[in-house]
C-alpha cells in the first residue's frame, strides 16, 4: 500500500509512530505544500491519504485528490466543517448533541458595541492555530481584547461554571482515548494532559462522543467536554484529526484505519 500524509509536520508524534508501524511493509509519503500557499502536485495517487493539516492549501489539495478518486481521512468537507465554529454548532445542535448554545457576531468590535450582560466565552469563528479563545466577564476585558481582535468574526457562548478541567476525548475509527487537562480559561491557563481511564468517565459521556463521528462524518477526531453540572456533559469543541499525543494504542489504531480505508477504496473515509 502507498499512504500519503497531508501535513506540515510529518515528524508529529502520532504520524511518526503510525509511519513506523506501516513502513516495514508499506510506502508512506509526506505531501508538501508550496511556499506560496498553493497545493503542490501530488504526483502518483496513493491508496489513501491522511489529512492532518487544516490550512486552506491543505484542504484544496485534499479536494483535488478526492476528485481524482482517492480516499482521504478525514474528508476535506468534514475537516472544513470543524474549522467553522458556526457551522459546527449548528450541525451539532441540530443533531441533538449536548453542544454549547452558540451565537455568531460579525466582529468582536460589534460585540463590544453591545456587550453581554453575563460572563461569556468568545472564540474566533474560524478555528486555527493561535486563534482567539477567551472568557469575558466585563466590558473592560472585552475592550482589551478588541484592541487586538476588533475585526475578528467571533462566536459567543455563555460561560458555564465548571471545575476548570476539560475532558479531552479522541476517537480513531471508533476507538476512544481520554485525558484531563486544565482549561485554557481556568486560572493559571492550560496545563499538561493527565491520564484518564474511560471507566472513570461519568455514565453516558461516551455516547455523544461516538455520535460526533457519524454526525460530522469523521473517522479521526477530538471532542472537548466539560461537566455542565450534575454529571451532564457539555461539548465545547470538536477537532478533526487532533494530535492525540502520548495515547497508547492510538498509532496502531491509525495505521489500521489507513490500511482498512485503502482496502475498501475509501467508502467510509470519504463520506461528505
Amino acid at each position: 500500500m502507498r499512504i500519503g500524509l497531508i501535513t506540515a509536520d510529518p515528524g508529529h508524534q502520532l504520524l511518526a509512530d503510525a509511519t513506523a508501524l506501516l513502513a516495514p511493509r508499506h510506502e508512506v509519503v509526506a505531501l508538501d505544500l508550496r511556499g506560496d500557499g498553493s497545493p503542490a502536485s501530488p504526483g502518483e495517487l496513493a491508496d489513501v491519504y491522511l489529512l492532518k493539516a487544516r490550512t486552506p492549501p491543505a484542504l484544496a489539495l485534499a479536494r483535488s485528490l478526492e476528485r481524482r478518486g482517492a480516499p482521504v481521512v478525514n474528508s476535506a468537507a468534514a475537516t472544513a466543517r470543524c474549522q467553522d465554529r458556526t457551522v459546527m454548532a449548528e450541525r451539532a445542535l441540530r443533531a441533538g448533541l449536548p453542544f454549547a448554545p452558540t451565537r455568531t457576531v460579525a466582529s468582536l468590535a460589534g460585540l463590544a458595541a453591545e456587550p453581554p450582560r453575563r460572563p461569556v466565552v468568545v472564540k474566533s469563528r474560524h478555528s486555527r492555530r493561535h486563534d482567539l479563545v477567551a472568557r469575558v466577564d466585563d466590558t473592560a476585558r472585552l475592550r482589551a481584547l478588541t484592541a487586538d481582535w476588533a475585526d475578528e468574526p467571533v462566536v459567543v457562548q455563555d460561560f458555564v461554571p465548571n471545575d476548570g478541567w476539560d475532558h479531552k476525548l479522541w476517537v480513531v475509527a471508533g476507538r476512544v482515548f481520554a485525558a484531563l487537562r486544565r482549561s485554557e480559561l481556568a486560572a493559571g491557563g492550560r496545563g499538561p494532559n493527565l491520564p484518564l481511564a474511560l471507566d472513570a468517565l461519568p455514565p453516558g459521556w461516551l455516547d455523544p462522543v461516538l455520535r460526533v463521528g457519524a454526525v460530522f462524518s469523521l473517522e479521526v477526531y477530538g471532542v472537548d467536554l466539560i461537566d455542565a453540572g450534575g454529571g451532564a456533559p457539555l461539548i465545547v469543541d470538536i477537532n478533526a484529526f487532533p494530535g492525540i499525543r502520548g495515547q497508547a494504542g492510538a498509532p496502531e489504531a491509525l495505521a489500521a484505519l489507513a490500511l482498512r480505508t485503502a482496502e475498501r477504496g475509501g467508502l467510509t473515509a470519504s463520506r461528505t
